[in-house]
């Protein structure tokens, strides 16, 4: 069969990567793509953006299955143009995408269907939201209402930080991210504990969980410096033990997708919920994303040993839960608590360094030449995000510009090969992280 991947980050790369290693694949698309899978002998990079015209492609060029990568176009509604034409794609429509593409829609949904999550207000008029969080007083935390690529959020730690939030992202010289036309902002809560990234694959009624993953925000050693995109991740989180993910099958997932088919809108696709969990153990959602994370894509797609398109097919089917027993397939019809379908996991962790531009995130810069690109291993990839290849040479086109992620026996061996591939890339201003993966290093034997 023939595959489409939209997007053109570290993300779909990995993504992309992955599904053609299935037996039941001829070719894969990415549209775009980007540097890394130009490289990629069994990727095909497609030049087309615009969702009509990727859409009258795939009709034409039959394409079997549509896997979407980024946030923008599920949130343009790049589903329901393909589903309208009986094109099979796995993603959620736009409506069921305001789970991410607003944060007031994703919060009021939380609070109706008694999910756990911060306490929160929003707000269009500025002085209100200033005067709001004058009473509530820092640390604060203040995000912009609709899709701002992962830097649309502002812990404050002090008023001034807040304040200064507010002016930004209300103002028209500020994040450009407008929901409806207007700029609005959600006021939240600041909670203390550990975040993990727990994603599922959900084919409208039932789902599987992937492998768990912590990611890194902070552009700097220590956590410090601002918030990004993520500047790395790893897998397994130690943090997520049995009985947290128990916890957030029952109080989070089955919850959201019970309550998107309670409000007509049934949800399909990877459903990504960013967890905060306390010492205590109590579990809170702090957002939802309606597509895999990135970087925490990469080391999962490294230990996914399971068909990513047998796994993506039976979700289109609706049949994630189905059970062959005697040539018999079962169907159940009542909801899952937990996982139905059995995903096979390559026992070794997996870390993930990502190398990001000189000026990441505020102004990255582009066009720098990238030197020492290693050759793929199965136990080292080097995924490309903003990258793009011009002639024999490797290109910075954006602010996250590779995420270097290996397989090791243990996590510090992982975290060792990662940082040896590391050591052998350079291109003008590049930084990254040298401590990732020290949470799971300093709490577990992982």
């Amino acid at each position: 069969m023939k595959i489409l991947v939209i997007g053109s980050g570290g993300r779909e790369h990995a993504l992309a990567w992955k599904l053609s290693q299935s037996k039941r694949v001829q070719s894969v698309f990415v549209a775009p793509g980007n540097g890394g899978t130009a490289r990629d002998k069994n990727l095909i990079n497609l030049p087309i953006t615009d969702i009509v015209q990727l859409r009258e492609w795939a009709q034409k060029e039959q394409i079997a299955l549509t896997v979407v990568g980024p946030e923008a176009p599920l949130a343009e509604g790049v589903v329901d143009e393909f589903r309208a034409h009986h094109l099979r794609i796995f993603g959620p429509t736009r409506e069921a995408a305001q789970l991410e593409s607003s944060k007031a829609f994703s919060k009021a949904f939380m609070v109706r269907h008694s999910i756990p999550t911060a306490r929160y207000e929003s707000f269009t008029d500025v002085r209100a939201a200033h005067e709001y969080v004058k009473n509530q007083g820092a640390p604060i935390v203040v995000k912009a209402d609709g899709l701002a690529a992962g830097k649309g959020v502002v812990v404050a730690m002090n008023l001034k930080e807040a304040h200064d939030a507010i002016d930004y992202m209300l103002s028209g010289e500020g994040t450009g991210v407008q929901h409806n036309g207007q700029a609005r902002v959600v006021i939240e809560e600041f909670l203390e504990g550990e975040e993990a990234s727990f994603i599922v694959v959900s084919d409208g009624i039932n789902n599987v969980a992937l492998a768990t993953c912590q990611d890194h925000k902070r552009l700097k050693d220590n956590d410090q410096g601002p918030n990004t995109g993520g500047m790395g991740a790893y897998s397994p989180a130690p943090v997520v033990t049995p009985q947290i993910h128990a916890k957030t099958m029952r109080e989070i997932i089955v919850p959201t997708l019970k309550g998107m088919a309670k409000d007509g809108i049934p949800y399909s696709g990877f459903l990504y919920a960013g967890l905060m969990i306390t010492k205590t153990g109590e579990i809170k959602c702090l957002e939802f994303n309606c597509r895999l994370g990135d970087p925490e894509t990469q080391p999962i797609m490294m230990r996914l040993k399971t068909d990513l398109v047998e796994v993506l097919m039976s979700a289109t089917q609706s049949q994630l839960n189905a059970k062959t027993s005697s040539g018999t397939t079962e169907v159940a019809s009542v909801w899952p608590r937990l996982d139905v379908l059995e995903l096979d996991w390559d026992r070794r962790p997996a870390l993930g360094v990502v190398m990001a531009a000189a000026g990441y995130p505020q102004s990255p810069r582009k066009g720098d030449v990238i030197n020492g690109l290693p050759p793929d291993r199965e136990d080292v990839m080097v995924f490309h995000a903003g990258t793009s290849k011009e002639g024999l040479d490797f290109k910075t086109t954006g602010g996250r510009v590779l995420c270097v992620t290996a397989l090791g026996g243990t996590l510090k061996m992982a975290q060792q090969l990662a940082y040896v591939a590391i050591d052998e890339i350079h291109f003008e201003g590049a930084q990254y992280r040298r401590d990732i993966g020290f949470r799971a290093l300093q709490g577990a034997r992982v």
